[in-house]
């Protein structure tokens, strides 16, 4: 549970089935930017590349504007990439509005600041739950993508997974990093737990699979949320891994990791980085495949959830989604993640009914 499934695999040379970590594996007002700087400092932005999301992102607010979509009916999944992903289905959604971008740090310090809320990622675990831990080992952290010096066996994510102690949403990548100059990045190192925490205090829920896919499609029904093409006219279109997966990454328009909210285009819907950056967390209890249900009825809300042996289904690929190992960076993508777990290319974003 939480990331000593993946310490204990560690060190146990075992894997947890079905679990790729690998893949899964903007800025506020000014209260909000003092909340960022309350809480962390120094995190250079990378040489020739602007901070200034889009223009059209509005940022000034503590909750991100919504954008209100219709009910309707949609191709859901593929049958040409990974199997979890079929069978393709028609799936009808009611009309709901969801948040323009993932949830930024900015807006997560906000949060926090307003209630005192601690992450997953903060707390120890319990010795009573293991017993046969080290007392180091129960210090709070997260995981941390860590480069590779070279290729590596792409079989085993833990050449490029580390347990790091401290890591969590203030210190993504440990003791001595910050989001000092990122609070207009998206939140990461936040579990399941903490994303829906964040959405009942903005008034807000989580979206359902078939809505974040909805969402991401805007109405297409191509293989890329844009298209056919991954660089139509050789343009980037989401912050994806660039170069050799994992020890080469060229940066994504000169952004290695997360990048702004709104730095790449918007979808058809005017949604940003609903493909790359950041995976985001679904309300939906991930099965190997998709159950089909009536598309006459649209997808049931996210029942209470105490079972942290439950994955739920994260979408839309982030920046280390690579094509040679997860080509993940589509709308039909899916990837199974345990409640508990925090790292550093997950986040989220809010949706309400209409």
């Amino acid at each position: 549970m939480r990331e000593l499934t993946y310490l204990s695999a560690r060190r146990s040379g075992s894997s947890t089935p079905g679990e790729r970590p690998d893949c899964s594996q903007g800025v506020g007002d000014r209260s909000a930017r003092d909340a960022v700087a309350a809480v962390a400092s120094g995190w250079p932005t990378p040489e020739g590349t602007a901070s200034t999301p889009l223009a059209s992102v509005n940022l000034v607010r503590t909750l991100s504007d919504l954008v209100e979509l219709p009910a309707g009916i949609f191709r859901m999944g593929s049958q040409q990439f990974y199997p979890d992903e079929g069978p393709v289905h028609d799936e009808h959604v009611e009309p709901f509005a969801m948040e323009q971008h993932p949830v930024t740090n900015a807006q997560f310090s906000e949060f926090v600041a307003d209630t005192g809320y601690v992450t997953m990622a903060e707390r120890p675990l319990d010795p009573a739950l293991f017993p046969d831990l080290a007392s180091d080992d129960l210090e709070p952290g997260a995981l941390v993508f860590t480069a590779t010096p070279g290729r590596v066996d792409l079989s085993d994510w833990r050449q490029w997974w580390r347990w790091s102690l401290g890591a969590n949403w203030r210190h993504p990548f440990g003791q001595g990093s910050s989001i000092a100059d990122r609070a207009d990045h998206p939140v990461i190192q936040v579990s399941y737990d903490d994303a829906e925490a964040y959405a009942t205090w903005a008034g807000r829920r989580l979206p359902s699979e078939a809505e974040w896919e909805y969402a991401a499609r805007a109405g297409s029904t191509t293989t890329y949320a844009w298209g056919e093409e991954v660089k139509p006219g050789g343009h980037l279109m989401a912050n994806t891994w660039q170069g050799r997966f994992p020890y080469q990454n060229t940066g994504a328009a000169g952004w290695v990791g997360t990048s702004p909210v709104g730095s790449f285009p918007a979808n058809g819907f005017g949604l940003v980085d609903m493909i790359g950056n950041v995976w985001e967390w679904t309300t939906t209890t991930y099965l190997a495949r998709h159950v089909v249900t009536s598309p006459c009825c649209g997808p049931p809300l996210a029942a209470a959830v105490d079972d942290q042996a439950i994955r739920k289904a994260l979408k839309g690929g982030s920046h280390l989604c690579a094509p040679e190992y997860c080509l993940r960076y589509r709308p039909a993508a899916r990837s199974p993640q345990s409640l508990d777990t925090s790292t550093t290319h997950i986040g989220f974003r809010c949706v309400v009914s209409l």
